[in-house]
């Protein structure tokens, strides 16, 4: 296992700066995502790690030997494509094998190692079929056992989930999660698929234009955004607008057109009367029959449509100020609530996060 160590590295494609000035580590073992839209420049940022690319300015480093110039093949690398890439003339023994027959090794130690990968993926019994024999999720193992066989420093998988169905996604995700534990290996994992990298990730980097926006863990990604663009990309949130009425006790009170917010400050150089956003979950908001004495964040609301999903079920309501705000409510039970009908709602100052008003929302004030 190797730490990876990014100084300032960027990308150009003519004119394009695909990657722009990216600076960070991945810690040895880690499993580390790169989250972000199509287009963001993380695939390119996976290519310049693999050695597909060079780096246009910057350095790259693989613990303390600088990589920048080292061609792919001299890089101990191990990588896994969205379409599985597999030989389909081989069967899947000499699928996983054929790294190991590059690098010369002896007959029983390539026994051995594919052997033992195979039992890690849970694809032994396998061994003497061809890949068009396998389901989709049983290729995208094997290309798995073929990239750990040469015991790589680094293992890199570029969307290896995209092309399978929403069950087999499911299933791979835990397979993925039990096979880089047993394996230990440092893992860059790229993704534009919110969830994966919400139940995957020891940590994640969030992109967006060739940069990186915020890096966290999955929990502090999600509830502690850094501004709008990451809330509202991971996972479904609700901006609310108004300007800060004042800091109390270490919160900040907003004031809107639908009433007054407690919410939890991440920017400290917000002033008085300062137009701020504040970003709250749908699944953070509860539905009142009637309003709770002297609590905070609460607010007359008429539902505008109900979607029942079975585990959840999602309201859009409409507050007073003609605002629309959603709410998720899980396991709703047998109670059910309809369009038209008035209610209160309700969430905790904890739930509700300030964000920064960017350049493109302060023109729309």
């Amino acid at each position: 296992m190797i730490e990876l160590h990014f100084k300032n590295v960027s990308k150009f494609f003519g004119e394009t700066k695909a990657v722009d000035g990216v600076t960070l580590d991945v810690k040895n073992g880690e499993l580390f995502f790169l989250l972000g839209p199509s287009g963001c420049g993380k695939s390119t940022f996976l290519r310049t790690i693999a050695g597909f690319y060079q780096p246009d300015t910057g350095d790259l480093y693989f613990g303390d030997k600088l990589m920048n110039d080292i061609p792919p093949h001299k890089r101990n690398i191990g990588m896994v494509f969205q379409n599985y890439a597999l030989w389909p003339h081989m069967s899947v023994y000499d699928n996983v094998e054929y790294g190991l027959n590059v690098r010369k090794l002896p007959a029983d130690v390539k026994k051995g190692k594919v052997q033992r990968v195979l039992e890690i993926v849970r694809m032994d019994q396998y061994a003497d079929r061809n890949p068009n024999q396998l389901s989709g999720g049983q290729q995208q193992r094997i290309a798995l056992a073929r990239a750990l066989v040469i015991e790589p420093d680094v293992l890199l998988l570029d969307e290896p989930l995209s092309n399978l169905d929403a069950k087999l996604r499911l299933e791979m995700r835990q397979e993925i999660k039990r096979i880089h534990s047993e394996a230990g290996i440092t893992s860059v994992y790229v993704t534009h698929d919110q969830k994966e990298a919400l139940s995957l990730a020891d940590r994640v980097a969030v992109m967006r234009d060739g940069k990186i926006v915020q890096i966290g863990t999955p929990r502090e990604i999600y509830n502690l955004p850094v501004n709008s663009f990451v809330a509202d990309f991971i996972g479904e949130t609700n901006f609310l607008r108004g300007r800060l009425k004042e800091k109390t006790d270490g919160k900040l009170l907003m004031e809107t057109p639908a009433g007054e917010i407690l919410c939890t400050p991440t920017d400290s150089k917000l002033a008085q009367n300062d137009v701020m956003l504040c970003s709250v979950r749908p699944e953070s908001i509860s539905i009142l029959d009637k309003p709770i004495d002297n609590a905070p964040n609460q607010f007359e609301a008429t539902i505008s449509s109900v979607t029942y999903l079975g585990d959840v079920e999602e309201y859009w309501m409409t507050m007073k100020d003609s605002s629309q705000i959603k709410v998720i409510l899980h396991n709703p039970g047998q109670y059910e609530r309809h369009s038209g009908d008035n209610v209160h709602i309700s969430f905790q100052p904890q739930d509700a996060v300030s964000l920064p008003i960017e350049e493109d929302e302060s023109r729309e004030q």
